[in-house]
């Protein structure tokens, strides 16, 4: 198997290696010396494995993406549970409609419970009071239990 060649870099790969290894100076990671040996380094890089060679002992500049919030995760779960609702009251309206469509149409009340449910559930997650905003110390056991 062939070996790649090295990519060469471009002045703005190493602009970019350069402002990153200005960075970790102001940061304190590296001495003057080591900002002026690298800078010229950077300048003098032709590949980009040359310019990754001068940054490999120094963390990642890039940001972590941030955790989502409880209530980001809480919306995801309400889309989780409509999305559940809707794949039932849709099945239940195709056996309507593939035994004759002709008698009442019962799915309403299959449609009206799980909106129904879905509706409490997201009031309790996301309302004014939600679960979210009550301390942990007063929340109910979540099947109707004691306090605790």
């Amino acid at each position: 198997m062939p070996e790649t060649p090295p990519l060469r870099a471009s002045d703005s790969d190493r602009e970019r290696a350069a402002s990153d290894i200005r960075e970790h100076y102001a940061a304190g990671r590296l001495s003057a010396a080591e900002l002026s040996e690298r800078l010229d380094a950077v300048y003098a890089a032709t590949t980009t494995s040359q310019l990754e060679e001068l940054r490999h002992d120094l963390p990642d500049l890039r940001p972590l993406p941030a955790a989502p919030s409880s209530r980001d995760l809480t919306r995801r779960r309400i889309l989780q549970d409509a999305g559940a609702v809707v794949i039932l009251d849709l099945g239940c309206v195709a056996v309507w409609a593939a035994t004759g469509a002709d008698a009442s149409f019962w799915p309403m009340w299959v449609i009206l419970a799980s909106a129904f449910r879905l509706a409490r559930d997201a009031w309790r997650l996301l309302g004014p009071a939600s679960e979210l905003t009550v301390p942990r110390s007063r929340r109910r056991r979540r099947r109707g239990g004691p306090w605790p």
